[in-house]
């Protein structure tokens, strides 16, 4: 693919002019070549591993590391899961009303918005999405915390009209206790506002496990809660591998509820570590997309929303409209149109504003990515444009990949990659095209691109997905839910119904009457 390589430029890594400032000396740091030692927010303490280990953590952009990050022990969850515990029976927190918590919520957000650029820059650094959307991430996500402030008062039960004489019965909601906030690498400040924003808002206190694939960015937003003025225990931040530090705390007898976002081998361990403790889970397994083009679409909006659908966060995202299916009529010059884009796509360094698609996270994705994209041709399929790694480069850069699968059963058509790897296919009919894009084990997301309304809401209706875009992509508000059907997990995170997930109703029966009460033993 000469053809690539002369189109495709190459960012070589930036270093600042001397003399620019940037606000975070860990920026600053990573860019001298030292190398950061970080430690987690346990009880409103910043602390190391009980035994002192750590690991390492790697500039996917240069391959060099630039951090260290505690490993924590059973010891150090269970230390950080008994603070949760103490904050929400008997510390400061318990006996806050919805409205203070509400007004830390809004600090939070207040401080995210300010300190979005850096936020970027360390997540940038630590997992190599593209800064421009890291800090607009961050900047975002501030959102999310203003919209669960103003949720923490709404919360309400109800009264019952009850069928018994003389009695007066209502319900409350309750928060449940301390939840475990488990999040991946890849879209990890967003991850945490779904899932701590409700939690919090609702009264509940959090330990939040970070990734071991890069846990920088969560543990300078531990920084935040502090200066936010949270109780010490409100929120803890551990990190480690799943085992022992994931499993620990999944199990743990004192956590409530799961909330998990991550891979499905990983979720059957967290479904298998709840039978200890009945905590409720809620699951998001990412998902292998269908986005869908229909012969009147308008092309050109169809392309640039594929275009960033799976080449956005170089396909890193549980939501990548990773399967293509393209209506017969307009497949070949959707095709042309977009190998033509995807030729000139901007590989590089994701601090520079000019790069369009950063590296891969892990050496174990890369690997997997090409190991699926050599299977995929041994089946049959077409490597359009892209499947290989750069030429002269160091870090874990991949090419924008199109394949052209001529057929559903391809193994790689329904294997989440986690990388920009496209799976092309031709339709002919509506009903062909449902029927191909619910044959699949995942179910978050779904793209269709139409100008016909009445086919749009037949589609939506008959995709199973958990999240329907039309003539859109990628879109998301903390007031719409989202979340996944079969493979994909169950529960949904954002909107307001989510503060709900994270109580539980209690009914109270008052007796009105004066009278004492009747012998029981005397049947009426």
């Amino acid at each position: 693919m000469n053809i690539f390589r002369h189109n495709m430029t190459i960012n070589r890594t930036h270093l600042p002019e001397i003399g620019q400032e940037w606000e975070s000396a860990i920026v600053k740091g990573s860019i001298m070549g030292e190398i950061q030692d970080y430690r987690m927010l346990i009880g409103g303490e910043w602390v190391a591993a009980a035994d002192g280990g750590m690991f390492e953590s790697q500039n996917p952009s240069t391959g060099k590391v630039w951090s260290r990050v505690p490993e924590a022990t059973e010891e150090d969850v269970d230390r950080a899961v008994r603070a949760a515990h103490e904050a929400f029976t008997t510390g400061p927190w318990s006996k806050m009303t919805p409205s203070e918590r509400g007004r830390h919520l809004r600090r939070l957000a207040e401080l995210l918005a300010d300190k979005s650029e850096d936020l970027g820059r360390i997540e940038t650094i630590d997992t190599g999405k593209m800064l421009k959307e890291t800090r607009w991430q961050a900047k975002y996500i501030a959102e999310f915390f203003q919209f669960y402030a103003g949720c923490a008062d709404k919360i309400s039960g109800e009264t019952l009209p009850i069928d018994k004489p003389d009695m007066f019965a209502f319900t409350k909601r309750e928060p449940l206790g301390v939840v475990a906030a488990v999040v991946p690498w890849n879209s990890q400040l967003f991850l945490v506002a779904v899932k701590i924003g409700p939690a919090l808002a609702a009264g509940n206190t959090v330990v939040l496990k970070a990734s071991e694939h890069a846990s920088a960015a969560m543990l300078e937003f531990g920084k935040l809660i502090e200066e936010a003025g949270f109780p010490p225990g409100v929120v803890n931040i551990v990190t480690g591998h799943g085992d022992p530090c994931g499993r620990a705390l999944t199990s743990h007898k004192l956590v409530a509820r799961i909330s998990f976002t991550g891979g499905p081998g990983a979720a059957r361990h967290v479904l298998e570590n709840s039978k200890n403790n009945f905590a409720e889970v809620s699951l998001e397994l990412g998902g292998k997309s269908p986005f869908i083009v229909f012969d009147d679409a308008n092309i050109g909006s169809a392309v640039n929303a594929s275009i960033a659908g799976i080449f956005g966060a170089t396909g890193q995202s549980c939501v990548a409209g990773s399967r293509l299916y393209l209506h017969e009529d307009i497949a070949d010059e959707f095709l042309e149109r977009m190998v033509a884009q995807a030729r000139k796509i901007m590989i590089g360094d994701p601090l520079l504003d000019e790069t369009q698609m950063g590296p891969l996270c892990t050496v174990g994705q890369r690997d997997h990515i090409e190991a699926e994209i050599a299977h995929a041709v041994s089946e049959g399929a077409e490597v359009l444009t892209g499947g290989k790694r750069p030429e002269d480069t160091d870090g874990l850069f991949f090419e924008p990949t199109i394949l052209a699968c001529p057929r559903q059963d391809l193994r790689i058509v329904d294997t989440e990659l986690f990388g920009p790897v496209l799976c092309a296919q031709k339709f002919r009919t509506e009903e062909e095209v449902i029927e191909l894009a619910n044959d699949t084990e995942h179910g978050l997301a779904a793209g269709i691109f139409t100008r016909d309304s009445a086919r749009s809401l037949r589609m939506a209706d008959a995709v199973r997905a958990g999240i329907v875009w039309v003539n859109t992509y990628r879109v998301v508000s903390p007031i719409a839910e989202f979340g996944g059907i079969k493979g994909s997990g169950y529960g949904r995170e954002s909107g307001f119904q989510a503060m709900y997930d994270y109580t539980r109703p209690k009914t109270v029966w008052m007796n009105t009457s004066d009278e004492p009460m009747a012998n029981p033993f005397v049947m009426r």
